[in-house]
């Protein structure tokens, strides 16, 4: 586990650890996870198009090595980054992707929201708000040599305005929440701990008894 990080944090110092981390890591590294909450920042993925970056205005945007397409991290949100050995525990990166939205909803279940879910296509996790799905958790994931970096992050209690300044993930009109909207009065560091026990249990993860 890693949680040295100052909250907010900016982006790009954790991003640069993560890469940092996983190229250092040997077979016999501890898989860890990163419990961060960001300074207001847009990240493009590797195949982010332009066009899905509508206005950013005064808040920063950082073209991060990452899977997916545009988002937006800030206070209010946990960001749960996932290093860890797929090799080592056997799994392929689908599998994890399925395991790490399974422990997301898992945790919004343990805090009173029954109805989060998948969306067919569109990595992350959902709840439903009228007729449409909004979103409500963001992920994304890179590999290098066999290991993870990025990972997952959950809207807790934030100022959701900037996601309009973005189609969220490359959907234009996509709606976004959080879960104070939703009724939930925990605030970021339980929630944290709540999300990263989640994904410990669901992914297999080898962490260290630090």
């Amino acid at each position: 586990m890693h949680q040295a990080w100052p909250r907010p944090t900016p982006y790009e110092p954790v991003w640069r650890a993560m890469q940092a981390f996983t190229e250092a890591r040997t077979p016999d590294t501890s898989d860890e996870i990163w419990l961060v909450e960001h300074e207001p920042v847009y990240t493009l993925g590797q195949a982010s198009k332009l066009e899905h970056l509508l206005n950013p205005g005064n808040i920063p945007v950082v073209k991060t090595d990452r899977g997916g397409q545009v988002t937006y991290h800030g206070p209010g949100q946990v960001m749960a980054y996932i290093l860890a050995d797929l090799r080592r525990s056997g799994r392929f990166i689908k599998a994890m992707v399925h395991q790490i939205e399974e422990a997301t909803i898992e945790t919004l279940r343990l805090y009173g929201i029954e109805d989060a879910c998948r969306k067919e296509g569109a990595p992350g996790v959902y709840v439903p708000r009228g007729a449409e799905l909004a979103k409500i958790a963001a992920l994304g994931i890179k590999v290098r040599n066999g290991c993870t970096y990025h990972g997952m992050a959950l809207n807790v209690d934030m100022d959701l305005s900037p996601f309009n300044g973005i189609n969220p993930c490359g959907y234009a009109g996509l709606q976004t929440v959080c879960m104070a909207q939703l009724g939930v009065t925990a605030g970021w560091d339980e929630v944290a701990q709540t999300l990263s026990q989640q994904i410990t249990r669901y992914c297999g993860l080898s962490l260290s008894n630090e």
